[in-house]
């Protein structure tokens, strides 16, 4: 037999065929839990399913979501609902300018035993649970903010030098109020590229507002019902990142960040207007985000159109326009538009 002559094994072909049937089953399973969390979250949460899928696919990639919209838009009613239906442990900080690192983290404090001996206890803060709700994050002082950025990225906190694990899976919601500005302090570009996405909840349509009105002033308020284990999720979570990627994806999401960026983009107006563009933690982002919004689908694969889908909560927060341009009145979801252009 020649040298160059090449067999294929056929055992080896019918496992990766058995491999990806096994998968395609997963992914479909998977399919129909999510389309009953959304349904289960929809009885709830009126109007705002494009939120409601963009919170999921955050949920499903396992990162955090920043939440940004006005005050009773139901923000903190869907980390509620969202904690039901994947059976999560949730709790909720109100942020305010005298919230110390300790209200969120915890503290040691001194304890005499019944021998008389004297030892510190760690008491755990309402950082230790699996869905964290920091509402109007951007109203805690700087020093706080920074105790949630070792929690985001490593899933870990330390209090006075000892270090103590989070509980899995650990997600962080934040709001944000856009309006008020007084009194708070912007999160740094540091803490927001932890974020997986930026999230603008907008108001409901009228048909939305009316069925709200009637489902939410009645006798009885409806209440999202349990879908999914925790175990379920953790689950989902590795699946999302067994979903396949074709080269096409790759390079639209390679082409879409790095088009943002004013030292390699091509489109004159970047290097005009943007101070920064993304790192490569949105590139890492996007390749989760689009496997989980083909997942949600119903879909093996994502495409193109997911790139361009999810192109504007993923990069408005990792993106910043120069002082001139945001004088002249531009606007960054107007750029991002631009970057996605050549996609299209």
């Amino acid at each position: 037999m020649s040298a160059n002559t090449t067999t294929t094994d056929p055992s080896a072909s019918q496992a990766e065929a058995q491999s990806d049937h096994r998968l395609a089953q997963e992914i479909e399973q998977l399919g129909g839990r999510l389309k009953a969390a959304r349904q289960s979250v929809g009885q709830v949460i009126f109007g705002q399913q494009e939120v409601v899928d963009q919170t999921l696919i955050t949920l499903l990639c396992g990162g955090h979501a920043l939440l940004i919209g006005v005050p009773g838009l139901a923000k903190t009613r869907l980390v509620e609902s969202l904690g039901t239906v994947f059976g999560l442990e949730e709790r909720r900080v109100q942020c305010t300018p005298d919230l110390m690192p300790s209200d969120i983290l915890g503290s040691e404090v001194l304890e005499e035993t019944e021998e008389g001996k004297r030892a510190f206890r760690f008491i755990p803060g309402p950082i230790f649970s699996q869905l964290l709700m920091a509402d109007e994050i951007n109203r805690a002082s700087p020093r706080t903010q920074s105790a949630l950025l070792q929690a985001m990225q490593e899933r870990k906190v330390t209090v006075a030098g000892h270090g103590h694990s989070l509980p899995e899976p650990f997600h962080v919601l934040a709001t944000q109020n856009p309006l008020e500005q007084e009194g708070t302090y912007p999160l740094p570009e540091a803490q927001l590229d932890r974020f997986l996405l930026q999230i603008d909840v907008g108001y409901p349509d009228i048909d939305a507002e009316r069925q709200m009105l009637v489902a939410t002033t009645g006798a009885q308020d409806s209440k999202a019902e349990n879908v999914l284990t925790t175990q379920q999720l953790m689950e989902a979570q590795q699946l999302v990142r067994r979903v396949p990627v074709g080269e096409s994806v790759v390079e639209a999401i390679l082409q879409l960040v790095r088009q943002g960026r004013p030292e390699t983009s091509s489109i004159p107006e970047v290097p005009e207007q943007v101070a920064w563009g993304p790192g490569p933690r949105a590139s890492q982002a996007l390749m989760l985000a689009v496997r989980a919004r083909a997942l949600m689908e119903g879909r093996f694969a994502p495409s193109v159109d997911d790139v361009l889908e999810l192109a504007h909560p993923i990069l408005r927060h990792r993106m910043a326009l120069t002082f001139a341009a945001r004088a002249e009145g531009q606007l960054l979801d107007a750029l991002i538009d631009r970057l996605c252009q050549p996609l299209q």
